[in-house]
C-alpha cells in the first residue's frame, strides 16, 4: 500500500508541481496585500494631518464627483473608525476604489483595481487565463482546478508515506536536521515540514477547490447542510424591510445622519459602507471576517427602514464567508494569517524540493 502512495504522490507531483508552486506561492503573496499596498503607498491610505472632525459624506462625496473624470461612475463611500485613515471612494469593478482625505475632500490616489495584485490574483485562481463571466470553459481556471485537487492527493498521501512504523522512526521524521548539509536541511523541510503543514495546508486546499468546480462547491455546501439552487449557487436572504432603490442620481444628503445611527451602533467596526439607499457594516475580527450587518435607509430622511442581521442569517448566507476567512488565513487574526502564508510559500517550496530529488535521482540512475 505504502508504494501505491509513493506512485501516487510522485506521478501526481511532477506534472502539477509547477502550478502548484505557483498557486502556493501567490497565495501566500495575496495574504498580506493590505499591508503590502499601505506599506508602499502610505500617502494614499494615511492622512497627511488630523484636522477636527471628518467632513460630511455628501461634501466628501461632491468633491470627489468634481476630481474624477464623469466617465468615472462612484458607487459609494467606505468609512473607516481610525482617524489617520483615508475614506474609501468605491467604484465599479473587484478592487477600484479612490481615496480621499475626509478632512480636507482632496483625492490621495486612485487604484483601478487592475494592478499587481489583482494581476497576482489572477494567476493565482486562473493562471493569467481571461475570467469567464458567463461561466464557460477556462483552461486557466480548470487547470488550477485539477492541480488543486491533485494538490489534495498528494498531502494525503505523503501523510500516508511519511506515517512511521515504529517509534524510533518517528523521533527521526519529527525533526529537520540544519547541521548535516543542504540536501538533508532540504528533505528533512520535505517530509517533516509537510507533516507539520499538511492539515492547513490541507484546508486551504478544500476550500479552494470550491472557486473551480459547481459539483464540488455543491457537495461541500451539502456537507454544511447548505442548500444550493439549480445553477449552484446558494440561497441568499436579502434585508428585512423596505428595500427600493430610488431611481436617478443618488441623494447624499443624509448619509451623515445614516453614517453617525450605525457608528452609535457599532462603537467597534471595521468600515461602513454607504450606497444609494443600502449600507454594510463589517465588524468582525474573527472568524468569518467578511460577514456584515446590512441595512437599508431611506434617502430623504435618513431613516433606516430595514435590516439584515449577520446573526439572523440562514447557513447559506454564511458559508461563502466563512470558506474565504478559513481560504485567506483570517479566521483567527494575525496569527492564522502568518500560519495560512508561511503554508502556502512551504507548499511551493515542496514542489520545488519535489522536483530537485526526483532529478537527483533519475541522474543517480543514469550514471549506474
Amino acid at each position: 500500500m505504502r508504494k501505491l502512495f509513493a506512485k501516487l504522490h510522485l506521478w501526481l507531483s511532477i506534472p502539477f508541481g509547477i502550478i502548484i508552486a505557483l498557486v502556493c506561492l501567490t497565495g501566500a503573496i495575496l495574504v498580506f496585500e493590505n499591508e503590502i499596498m499601505q506599506l508602499c503607498y502610505p500617502t494614499r491610505y494615511y492622512v497627511e494631518e488630523v484636522k477636527g472632525e471628518p467632513l460630511p459624506p455628501a461634501e466628501l462625496m461632491a468633491a470627489a464627483r468634481k476630481q474624477l473624470p464623469d466617465s468615472i461612475p462612484i458607487n459609494g463611500l467606505r468609512v473607516f473608525p481610525d482617524p489617520e485613515r483615508t475614506y474609501q471612494v468605491v467604484l465599479p469593478g473587484k478592487k477600484a476604489a479612490a481615496f480621499i482625505d475626509p478632512y480636507t475632500g482632496k483625492l490621495t490616489g486612485v487604484d483601478d483595481g487592475q494592478g499587481f495584485f489583482m494581476q497576482t490574483m489572477r494567476l493565482h485562481r486562473w493562471l493569467l487565463d481571461t475570467y469567464k463571466r458567463d461561466g464557460s470553459f477556462s483552461w486557466g481556471k480548470n487547470l488550477v482546478g485539477y492541480a488543486t485537487l491533485a494538490l489534495a492527493v498528494i498531502l494525503l498521501s505523503g501523510l500516508a508515506i511519511w506515517w512511521p512504523r515504529n517509534r524510533k522512526m518517528l523521533h527521526n521524521r519529527l525533526k529537520i536536521q540544519t547541521r548535516k548539509g543542504w540536501f538533508r536541511f532540504f528533505y528533512d523541510l520535505h517530509v517533516s515540514g509537510g507533516f507539520y503543514a499538511t492539515l492547513l495546508l490541507l484546508a486551504l486546499t478544500l476550500t479552494g477547490l470550491t472557486w473551480s468546480f459547481g459539483w464540488y462547491r455543491n457537495a461541500f455546501y451539502a456537507a454544511f447542510g447548505v442548500e444550493t439552487t439549480a445553477g449552484g449557487q446558494e440561497k441568499k436572504a436579502s434585508p428585512s424591510g423596505k428595500n427600493k432603490r430610488p431611481a436617478g442620481k443618488p441623494d447624499y444628503t443624509q448619509w451623515s445622519t445614516v453614517l453617525a445611527e450605525l457608528q452609535s451602533r457599532y462603537p467597534r467596526y471595521n468600515s461602513i459602507t454607504l450606497q444609494d439607499g443600502k449600507a454594510s457594516v463589517s465588524y468582525a475580527r474573527y472568524g468569518n471576517t467578511r460577514g456584515s450587518d446590512n441595512y437599508t435607509f431611506d434617502p430623504k430622511t435618513g431613516e433606516i427602514t430595514g435590516m439584515q442581521l449577520y446573526r439572523d442569517l440562514p447557513k447559506s448566507g454564511k458559508i461563502r464567508g466563512w470558506i474565504y476567512s478559513v481560504h485567506v488565513g483570517t479566521w483567527g487574526g494575525l496569527t492564522t494569517r502568518i500560519l495560512s502564508c508561511l503554508v502556502s510559500l512551504l507548499g511551493a517550496i515542496f514542489a520545488v524540493t519535489g522536483y530537485y530529488f526526483w532529478f537527483r535521482k533519475q541522474k543517480g540512475k543514469k550514471r549506474r
